[in-house]
């Protein structure tokens, strides 16, 4: 991502190069007046920096506005002010200011907010609710299943969905139908496990008045509902032996009575089911009728679990993320130790748990970056965090390196893959810090412990801005 950095102080301009090209934005630097905007290479934001002269910034900002356009976001770099000090003109243009000098954390904040900006002004990442969440992904397992959805969708074939609970049966179900000849008529979900047996008939079928007590009117079913749609049978596998007879019937003769009826009436439905139990093991147990999974099991779809599809974890948390902020309810960004944390969890929820935890982060920390540390426990996993120590936020006035997020180890390479740079660069700091804890802040002790010379750890720490503990005890 490319940012453009306009100040009219060239030392400073390196020194934004310096901390944003180390978390990974290609910096293109200049003084005032001295851009120009090629639509061909377009910045992703402008990083504007205040000059001495509150009219020469002004003009600037207008400038930057003309060329690129509302959508262009635009950080305010000052050394003073906050936003509510700023003329109005001024700070209606600019998405948040950050302040000189730069702290590490608070611009990776302010360019999140950025992206938002943007995301917001083009209406970049917004899917159809009914297609993002489980079916994003690459892996070969999601890819199988979107092909399977292709063939199928259009037909009017009974599909069974088979997954665990939580991987997005009914996310396929909507898809089906989305992209099937139905898709102006209803999509109508019934989970046949969380209605009674007794009521599922009603439910399904409708009623007529006075067929049973508290009916005091009739009443439409669940397939009437969905005439010329798609009725989807969530939790098939719960109904009752007495249900899938009438089930069957249905499906076999395309009508049906409501209850305390004798008047048939036609059922222009497509049925989807789905389940997370083996239907074949309820046969043998006579639990499940045989010849209504066979007329329900026309063309299976399963959906594997979230811990068999890990490359696809990064791609469902931006999603995850991309619909939280589309519906305006907050945002966060993960951190790539985070994220690869995330990719090493067993995940028994799946993508309904993997959806929790983005909605709790994202309460916990509004419009922040989570870390490794900041993720609860059970999701560290193998990870390494030192979490009894304070934050450390990087100036730019300081000549070490800053890190973009607290130290982290694992075991293995995750299958999503890793920032390479940002994991070595972590695992040395955290590898630094134990050797200078564990020698109570001796330098040379702690050269000792890692082996190498006391004035390559010296340079290190310098790095890194750890302080040289042992000036205070004259060592």
């Amino acid at each position: 991502m490319q940012a453009l950095v306009i100040d009219e102080n060239e030392q400073q301009r390196k020194k934004f190069q310096l901390l944003l090209d180390f978390i990974d934005y290609e910096t293109v630097l200049a003084g005032y007046q001295q851009w120009t905007a090629r639509s061909d290479d377009l910045p992703r934001l402008v990083i504007l920096v205040e000059s001495s002269d509150g009219d020469k910034t002004l003009a600037e900002l207008n400038s930057i506005k003309q060329a690129f356009g509302e959508s262009m976001p635009v950080l305010f770099a000052t050394q003073q002010h906050e936003k509510s000090d700023l003329p109005a003109e001024l700070s209606a243009q600019i998405v948040t200011i950050v302040h000189i000098p730069l702290k590490h954390r608070q611009l990776v904040h302010a360019l999140h907010l950025a992206e938002v900006y943007r995301e917001s002004k083009l209406g970049e990442g917004n899917t159809s609710p009914m297609l993002f969440r489980s079916l994003v992904g690459n892996s070969r397992a999601i890819i199988g299943v979107r092909r399977l959805i292709e063939q199928v969708a259009d037909t009017e074939a009974n599909v069974l969905i088979l997954g665990e609970s939580g991987t997005g049966k009914e996310v396929v179900a909507r898809n089906l139908h989305y992209y099937s000849s139905r898709s102006d008529k209803p999509f109508v979900p019934v989970n046949c496990g969380a209605i009674p047996g007794e009521l599922l008939e009603s439910e399904l079928f409708g009623h007529e008045k006075g067929a049973f007590t508290g009916a005091i009117s009739s009443r439409q079913g669940r397939f009437e509902l969905a005439d010329g749609g798609t009725l989807f049978l969530d939790e098939i596998g719960d109904t009752p032996l007495a249900m899938q007879v009438k089930l069957l019937r249905v499906i076999q003769e395309r009508v049906f009575e409501r209850v305390g009826s004798n008047k048939s009436i036609k059922a222009n439905v497509r049925i989807i089911a789905a389940t997370h139990q083996d239907l074949e093991e309820h046969i043998k147990q006579g639990n499940f009728r045989e010849d209504l999974y066979y007329r329900l099991n026309v063309f299976p779809i399963e959906m594997p679990p979230l811990q068999q599809r890990v490359e696809d974890i990064p791609l469902l948390i931006n999603e995850l993320i991309t619909r939280m902020e589309h519906e305006q309810r907050g945002s966060v960004r993960l951190t790539p130790a985070a994220v690869t944390a995330l990719c090493q969890y067993p995940w028994p929820g799946n993508v309904r748990e993997l959806s929790n935890l983005v909605e709790r982060l994202v309460i916990m920390f509004p419009y922040g970056v989570v870390d490794v540390r900041d993720l609860p426990e059970k999701f560290r996993g193998h990870f390494i965090s030192t979490d009894d120590e304070p934050v450390m936020d990087v100036t730019l006035n300081e000549p070490h390196i800053p890190i973009s997020s607290k130290p982290a180890v694992s075991e293995r390479l995750p299958s999503a893959g890793l920032d390479l740079k940002e994991h070595l660069t972590n695992l040395e700091y955290s590898l630094i810090k134990q050797a200078l804890d564990e020698a109570n802040g001796v330098v040379a002790h702690a050269a000792k412990r890692l082996h190498m010379r006391r004035t390559t750890l010296v340079e290190k720490m310098r790095k890194y801005g750890l302080q040289r503990q042992e000036q205070a005890t004259g060592i």
